[in-house]
Formats: structure tokens, sequence, C-alpha cells
């Protein structure tokens, strides 16, 4: 049985969708901690209510990223996890972090990467005149949205979207694909050769 933690910034639906899955026995795996960078996000509540240990390292209270991103990388190293899901987690990881979880780091962006990268990702792909859209789970580099895809879902762009109404369509895409993609990891089922995962 897997050990999962995620890390999430914000009011956690995708959190939510994999706790869901993990639940209802969708997804082989326990979920032992929810990590924070918000002590004011909704996802804390969703914890709570779970029964999943929460810590919160407010990247507020220290005096620089470096001294952040040490808090971070011990609380993640106590989780003994197998895998940390990126569940709406605002910030980049730096490569302490990345290289101490190498391919055990997975995210979920609102787009078709490579296009659209970073934050509103729903609004540049309406300006951009886009016809297709959709969300991308990839394992997490030290760039910005860069990691190797694990999968992507797509869902079209009509002609009266706007950015809400096209990111909640993009949503509803996220809270089957972000739990598709742990379970899969969870089965030891993706393999890394270079920029490609394949799924065995």
């Amino acid at each position: 049985m897997k050990r999962i933690a995620v890390l999430a910034s914000g009011r956690g639906s995708n959190f939510q969708a994999v706790i869901d899955a993990i639940a209802s026995g969708d997804i082989p795996a326990i979920c032992v901690r929810l990590i924070s960078d918000n002590p004011s996000a909704y996802a804390l509540e969703r914890a709570r209510r779970a029964g999943i240990e929460a810590t919160v390292v407010d990247a507020g209270r220290f005096s620089d990223r470096a001294a952040y991103e040490e808090a971070l990388l011990a609380a993640m190293q106590d989780c003994n996890a197998d895998l940390f899901v990126l569940a709406g987690y605002m910030r980049i990881l730096g490569s302490g972090i990345v290289h101490a979880f190498s391919h055990r780091m997975i995210n979920i962006h609102p787009a078709l990467l490579p296009a659209f990268p970073g934050l509103h990702a729903q609004r540049k792909a309406l300006e951009y005149g886009v016809k297709v859209s959709g969300c991308t789970v990839h394992l997490v580099d030290e760039g910005m949205d860069t990691g190797p895809i694990i999968l992507q879902r797509c869902v079209p762009v009509l002609p009266d979207d706007d950015e809400d109404s096209l990111a909640e369509r993009i949503l509803a895409e996220e809270h089957t694909a972000l739990p598709e993609a742990v379970r899969l990891f969870c089965q030891d089922r993706l393999v890394v050769e270079g920029r490609r995962v394949r799924v065995r």
C-alpha cells in the first residue's frame, strides 16, 4: 500500500477527488498528510474532515525562499511518502526538493501542456483562440509545468466561453485525471523514459 501526501494552497477540490478515490478503493494507497503553504486554505478543512494530518508551512513567516524551502523539505521528509501530489499548490519547487523526490511528485495543470504553462492558463487559451483545451498531469521538474507528461484530458472551447466557464469544465476533467494518474503510480505502472512516460 503506497503512502501519498498532498500539497495544496487553496480550496483543495483536487485533493478531495484524490481522497475520495482512495476511500472508494480506486487508488490503492493511504493519504498520510496534507501540506499547505496557506494557513487559510480550505484544503485544511477537507483534511480535518477526512481525518488526515495537516501541516502548514506558511511561506509568509520565512525571511526568504531558501528558508521556506528548507522547512518544506523537512515537512515532506517527515511524511515518509512514496508520492507527493501537487493539487493546486501555487509555488515552484526548488531544485533541492525536486532532486530529493525525483519522479515521486506529480502536478495537475489546467491546460494541454506545453501550451499555456503558469498562472491563468484558461485565460491564455481563450485569448489565443484555441478550439480545444484541457488538463495535464505531469511529473514535477525544476521548470514551470515542464515535467514529463503522464496523461491529458481534452475539453472543447465553446464560442461563448469565458474564463470561468472554461475553467469549470476543465476542473471536472481534473477531478478524474489526477486520481487516475495517482492510481497508475500506486500500481507501479508508470515508466519514465526520458521525456516520455509510458503506462505499462
